[in-house]
């Protein structure tokens, strides 16, 4: 493996900048490396001609020489199956779109080709990003780097094994319930849930009710994820729901140091969650680093109201309204498990609706009452290993009953709250695979997460340890 892939995204545009690297040699590294790996990992599932994309990278080259190199000049991006990049498949991973081609770009991926990306292909997800292991009928299995007999989680699956495993410097990745978080948990990398409506999702297709998916980024390092929203954040008349503008620079922000002693709230379980014994034993020393640095790390008393259930009916409910045209005579061609989850969603009610209603009321309410006392909230990730990769997510941790879709014990509160949250590695299980750590900030506030995260990847920093020799 060429040496300038496991270069961080920072680190590589400093390279190209300053033509040490060439955009050529970089494409020529990243295309060679997943004819390498893509056999083990399955991350990407699509890929445009290779002559095109060295083509593409001569033309940066080229503008990188008469000195108007962009932000991400030549940097190849991958992008998630669940999201539009023109000229490629967008089956979201169902057998019902396999032969679907996207004749437009998603807002976020046409800003990050105008900031100098160069798309090379698509990554693996679930079907329609409904589970925490990525897999489809479409495209088969993807795998972990760090273990390949286990999952690199969901639903950005193949775009976290990709980072991971250094094939690729940039990829897009969303979040409607953990679908960041868990797999960057999952895979050491770091990655943040964006405030909602932070960056602009669409052109929308269908109108729906889905208030929690938002799109960010999943990379190797905290500065790389403050690049990447510099170039995405900010509204756009496709989306109703985005945020103004920052009106400053995420990357800057992290040239200002992180604000003194911040009351920092940590809570092992959030009052429901069951926890492997070595990952709460991880993130309750890692949050020691806060002490360590100067900051008030205290108990984060109670809990929200657990709605993992209810999340799961939300989200089948409108899936299930999105796709009803092919049900039942398509079934055959969808997984089981996830038809099964899907009709879940017939038994929606306008009961059933209010009283979810209510419970994320309340939910707001724990949020709000837990900012007024705290700066920041920490709590694990995830709370077990990563699963087998053909699934399933386990009912039980050490003897003790999962909730229905633990999982995302952790993630899926802050989905509903709208507040930005990431996840950092804090370490490994005994199994030797990575454990996260969940950094929560007040809504509208990801300078301040980032700015944490940071502190924290300079006390305890995780790059560039990465599973680049698995198949030695």
């Amino acid at each position: 493996m060429d040496e300038i892939l496991t270069l961080s995204l920072t680190e590589l545009t400093e390279q190209l900048r300053e033509r040490k690297v060439s955009p050529v040699e970089l494409m020529g590294s990243v295309l060679d490396r997943i004819d390498e790996t893509n056999g083990d990992l399955n991350a990407f599932v699509a890929m445009r001609e290779r002559d095109a994309l060295l083509a593409d990278a001569r033309r940066c080259e080229e503008r990188i020489q008469r000195g108007e190199a962009r932000p991400l000049e030549g940097i190849p991006l991958g992008v998630k199956d669940l999201e539009h990049a023109e000229g490629l498949p967008n089956t979201e991973g169902s057998l019902i779109y396999k032969d679907r081609i996207s004749d437009h770009d998603d807002v976020h991926v046409a800003r990050l080709k105008a900031a100098g990306a160069i798309v090379i292909g698509k990554t693996n997800a679930p079907e329609f990003g409904h589970t925490a292991v990525t897999k489809n009928l479409v495209y088969g299995v993807t795998r972990s780097p760090w273990n390949l007999e286990r999952t690199p989680g969901g639903s950005s699956g193949g775009s976290a094994a990709a980072m991971a495993a250094c094939v690729c410097p940039l990829v897009t990745a969303s979040d409607g319930g953990g679908s960041i978080r868990i797999p960057a948990s999952f895979t050491g990398t770091f990655g943040l849930k964006p405030s909602y409506g932070r960056v602009p999702r669409g052109p929308i297709e269908h109108w729906d009710y889905d208030d929690t998916s938002c799109y960010g980024p999943l990379t190797k390092t905290v500065e790389d994820a403050a690049l990447y929203l510099d170039q995405v954040a900010g509204p756009s008349p496709y989306d109703p729901n985005t945020l103004p503008a920052p009106g400053f620079s995420y990357l800057d922000a992290l040239g200002e140091s992180l604000p003194s002693g911040l009351r920092i709230g940590f809570s092992p379980d959030l009052g429901y969650a069951v926890v492997q014994g070595d990952v709460a034993a991880a993130v309750e020393k890692a949050v020691g680093v806060f002490d360590k640095l100067g900051h008030r790390v205290s108990p984060l008393p109670g809990g929200p109201p657990w709605m993992g259930r209810d999340w799961g009916l939300l989200g089948a409910f409108e899936l299930a309204a999105r796709i009803h045209e092919y049900l039942p005579d398509r079934e055959s061609e969808m997984g089981r498990a996830f038809i099964a989850g899907i009709k879940t969603g017939w038994s929606m009610t306008p009961e059933r609706w209010r009283i979810i209603g209510d419970q994320r009321v309340e939910l707001n309410r724990w949020c709000a009452e837990a900012f007024e006392h705290f700066d920041l909230l920490v709590t694990p990730t995830v709370p077990y290993d990563p699963p087998p990769a053909k699934g399933p997510v386990p009912d039980e941790t050490e003897g003790r009953p999962q909730p229905m879709a633990g999982v995302a014990s952790f993630t899926i509160p802050f989905n509903l709250s709208w507040h930005p949250a990431a996840t950092l590695r804090v370490g490994r299980s005994e199994l030797g695979l990575p454990i996260g750590m969940q950094i929560v900030g007040p809504r509208h506030r990801e300078e301040l997460v980032l700015q944490a995260a940071l502190a924290f990847q300079r006390e305890r920093p995780w790059h560039p340890d990465w599973p680049t020799r698995w198949s030695d």
